[in-house]
């Protein structure tokens, strides 16, 4: 049977300081909440409950940005994580399969460990994800007796035996849904916290005779978050895997330690990635590509051989075609590149389309904006277009067309035409040696009068 998907989220996060709900704090560009819910996303979960307190409605939002069916259900009152729980019983009315638990600042379980316990859940009740971290701290432990989990101790309730313990509870539990919610009604929040522990549920299932166990993962996986410092170190740790696993792949970092990754960027084997490359949601990258220093990426695609910087930055709807090229300090939004095209300096391509081939000279701009709407510039194959153009939109330049430096374009250009669009030049001889002289005298006499 398939499996149910309860994920944690209803705590505000005190230690963060914020207004906005703990679970919605960002780790490569996409909320806390977003990453458990991708992990979950894994085992194909029958049903998800998201259960929510502070901040509802926008971590509602935010769930099903990541799943449009998950059920969000309120938890009102923060009483405890079997209290937490027990608010997904009616969004699981008539599920008859498992119910798997997650926590909505725990953004690391890998698919792979949540596996494991649905293939543990074939020969005992209950599961339980532990682990063994440097040092256990405040952890609840797990009191195994050879490879049956007897107790989950909460740290407060624990005493010097047990808090010995090096194996520790990271929450994540998986039994069945019908199980699960009538073992809660029997828990109680007679303890040092006066809350309702989910981890109860195993001692009181071993009273009725039902088996647990405990699968381990690496405490890395189990990392949550409560602060601005374990968001930072959220964030460290997602990097650190995300580089070595792009290196794995075959992508060059010249220096790993200054590249951010986004959670979803994806990049082909052989591209060279320079120092201080920042990519945001939404980058795909081809093959062969070769990103330079200080640029920064998102909502974009580069297909293969485009190369991009360095100080250039691709903006959503960005889309590079093979051997394309945006150099120094470009800006692209919304715009596409067709193949060997090139943006090379000191330009702004928005909401255009530039042909195969065509060459953009620098300080390039394309008016995209008439203060209410946005308008698109349509440019052929082979262009040549002038430094300092002003393309405004919305206009078309035919293949093979060109314009002359310094001209401000207004209206569609044929193919072949070359455009000019700018005053003659007029040159005044000695006129700036007059100009001067008359300048430096009013200052003068400004100056006298001051005095």
């Amino acid at each position: 049977m398939a499996t149910a998907l309860i994920v944690l989220a209803a705590g505000k996060g005190t230690r963060m300081k914020s207004d906005r709900p703990k679970v919605l704090h960002e780790v490569a560009g996409a909320p806390l909440l977003a990453h458990a819910l991708m992990a979950g996303r894994q085992i194909a979960p029958a049903r998800t409950v998201v259960v929510a307190g502070h901040g509802a409605e926008a971590v509602s939002h935010a769930a099903r940005a990541v799943d449009r069916n998950a059920r969000v259900v309120v938890q009102a009152e923060q009483l405890g994580t079997a209290h937490a729980v027990a608010q997904a019983a009616p969004a699981l009315e008539g599920h008859e399969g498992d119910a798997l638990v997650l926590y909505g600042d725990t953004p690391f379980i890998r698919p792979e460990t949540l596996a494991r316990m649905e293939r543990a859940r074939a020969e005992h009740d209950i599961v339980v994800l532990g682990f063994e971290p440097a040092d256990p701290g405040r952890y609840g432990r797990l009191v195994m007796e050879g490879d049956r989990l007897d107790r989950i101790v909460e740290f407060k309730d624990a005493g010097p035996d047990e808090r010995a313990i090096a194996l520790c509870n990271s929450g994540v539990v998986a039994a069945p849904a019908a199980l699960m919610f009538e073992l809660i009604e029997a828990v109680g929040n007679d303890n040092a916290a006066g809350e309702y522990y989910l981890t109860d549920i195993v001692g009181l299932a071993r009273a009725r005779g039902l088996t647990a166990t405990a699968v381990t993962c690496d405490a890395a996986e189990t990392l949550g978050v409560n602060s601005r410092t374990d968001l930072a170190a959220a964030e460290a740790a997602f990097q650190a895997r995300a580089r070595a696993q792009m290196m794995d792949d075959g992508v060059t970092l010249t220096a790993p330690e200054t590249v951010h990754f986004a959670f979803d960027t994806v990049i082909g084997p052989d591209t060279v990635i320079e120092p201080n490359v920042v990519f945001g949601p939404g980058v795909t990258v081809a093959g062969g590509a070769r990103i330079r220093a200080f640029s920064h990426l998102e909502g974009t695609h580069l297909a293969r051989g485009a190369v991009v910087g360095p100080y250039a930055r691709l903006r959503p709807g960005t889309e590079l075609a093979a051997g394309a090229r945006v150099g120094n300090f470009v800006e692209v939004k919304n715009a596409g590149l067709g193949e060997a095209a090139k943006v090379n300096h000191l330009s702004y391509i928005g909401d255009a389309q530039l042909g195969a081939g065509t060459n953009v000279g620098a300080g390039t701009i394309t008016c995209n904006y008439d203060g209410v709407s946005k308008h698109r510039t349509q440019v052929g194959r082979n262009a040549f277009i002038g430094s300092s153009t002003m393309l405004v939109a919305p206009v078309t330049l035919g293949d093979d067309a060109m314009t002359g430096s310094g001209s401000v374009i207004t209206e569609d250009v044929e193919a072949g035409a070359l455009a000019l669009a700018r005053a003659r030049q007029v040159n005044k001889p000695g006129m700036a040696r007059k100009l001067l002289e008359i300048l430096k005298a009013r200052k003068k006499k400004a100056a006298e009068g001051a005095d």
